[in-house]
């Protein structure tokens, strides 16, 4: 069985509210032309403006749904959102490699909500960097570069990440280059300006958004910074759709 979009995978929680999450990816992906497909991480308990709980999926499980997913479809691009732990995002990352060594994956690190509920605590270094090597692309804000890494300044962290893999360093909660994204590989860095030039207004998931654009730019057939650099429009685009919390999503 064939289709003439590319399939592109969603791995991310249930957001009820539709702003983040697997809705979000889902409305992003088929917005590019790709056909969407998620698997989730969690149940959350969330709107735009408030996290309440999340109630997470054992790794196994989430392997479980992937399995079968993977036994009828070729999926060679995947975008990982909100994950329980490290142990976790490391079993998945590595059932995906076993299925299909090709696979492209991006990962949206997220570590806490927009609202302040955290949701990754305890990072085990080693695993962090052995589970790096194994995805395309991580797209860590300025604080999640720096918890991730351990180091305090936020390109020189992005840089010690992307010695494991491509790193998106994106500037929307930076106080030295507010709006300017970073992309780091191989050894050569990027800088994606942004377009706006009007008022902003801020998005519940945009990162999930951001992120999911680029995997499914990637699976159209752009290069990577191409593919950010189109995401990044896309998501400016996406933050002045109205003036709420939650994006109308726009082709």
């Amino acid at each position: 069985m064939s289709y003439n979009r590319p399939i592109v995978l969603s791995i991310a929680g249930f957001d009820p509210c539709g702003g983040a999450g697997v809705l979000a990816d889902i409305k992003t992906i088929e917005q590019h032309q790709c056909l969407g497909m998620a698997v989730n991480t969690s149940i959350t308990n969330q709107v735009e403006d408030k996290f309440i709980s999340v109630n997470w999926f054992s790794a196994d499980d989430i392997i479980k749904h992937i399995n079968t997913l993977t036994d009828k479809y070729k999926i060679d691009f995947v975008k990982i959102g909100i994950i329980e732990n490290i142990n976790t995002l490391h079993a998945i990352v590595s059932f995906l490699k076993q299925q299909n060594n090709a696979v492209k994956i991006v990962w949206d690190t997220v570590l806490s909500a927009s609202s302040g509920f955290n949701l990754i605590e305890a990072i085990d270094k080693n695993k962090l960097e052995d589970v790096l090597k194994k995805i395309f692309l991580i797209t860590p804000n300025t604080n999640e570069a720096k918890k991730l890494s351990g180091i305090d300044n936020e390109l020189e962290a992005a840089n010690y990440l992307s010695k494991h893999c491509h790193v998106l360093l994106k500037g929307g909660h930076s106080e030295i280059n507010k709006g300017i994204d970073f992309l780091f590989q191989n050894k050569l860095v990027s800088k994606i300006e942004q377009q706006i030039s009007k008022n902003v207004y801020p998005k519940h998931g945009s990162g999930c958004i951001l992120s999911s654009a680029i995997i499914a730019n990637l699976a159209l057939g752009n290069d990577l910074e191409t593919a950010c650099i189109k995401s990044k429009r896309y998501i400016e685009t996406i933050l002045n759709s109205n003036t709420n919390l939650l994006a109308y999503h726009v082709a």
